[in-house]
């Protein structure tokens, strides 16, 4: 296991974007997706846009970006303060496990206490194992199991074929 490192957290500003990206772009491979150009182009935009309730920051080790994460408020139907959605983690391969995502999530519960957040919520895959040791330590797992439509036009078309 690597040895805790110095790191600095701070905000994605438009002056980071060519160190953003590769992190972005081996976030998306870990995953096995592919988030389309226009999408990530418009992403990188809503962080840099104060009114904007999307968040970025970047983790950054003697010059070099190292890790990346992504946060976004919104209202809940169960607390009176916003909820934080911790929705992009992602820590270079060659730093895992130095402490780097944990600094990157104390980073958005600072961010979200500050913003008068009720909670800070991720997901994480079923199969992302190392991480959610990491997690296990830093939050509760919640018991509540995922669900999405990601196309609705199918659904919409489903729909209506019903009887």
């Amino acid at each position: 296991m690597p040895t805790a490192i110095s790191v600095e957290i701070r905000p994605a500003s438009a002056a980071d974007h060519d160190a953003w990206m590769p992190l972005w772009q081996a976030y998306q491979r870990f995953y096995m997706t592919n988030i389309p150009a226009e999408t990530t182009e418009r992403t990188w935009q809503r962080f840099l846009d104060a009114g904007e309730p999307m968040h970025a920051a970047l983790a950054w080790h003697e010059g070099e970006a190292i890790g990346l994460v992504h946060w976004i408020y919104h209202r809940s139907c169960w607390t009176t303060g916003d909820s934080c959605y911790l929705q992009d983690l992602f820590v270079g391969k060659a730093v895992r496990e130095s402490g780097v995502g944990r600094r990157l999530i104390e980073h958005v519960y600072a961010e979200a206490q500050r913003a008068g957040c009720a909670r800070v919520y991720w997901l994480t895959h079923e199969t992302n194992t190392t991480a959610m040791r990491l997690y296990e330590r830093i939050a509760e797992r919640s018991g509540f199991v995922q669900y999405r439509q990601d196309d609705l036009q199918r659904f919409a078309r489903s729909e209506r074929e019903q009887p």
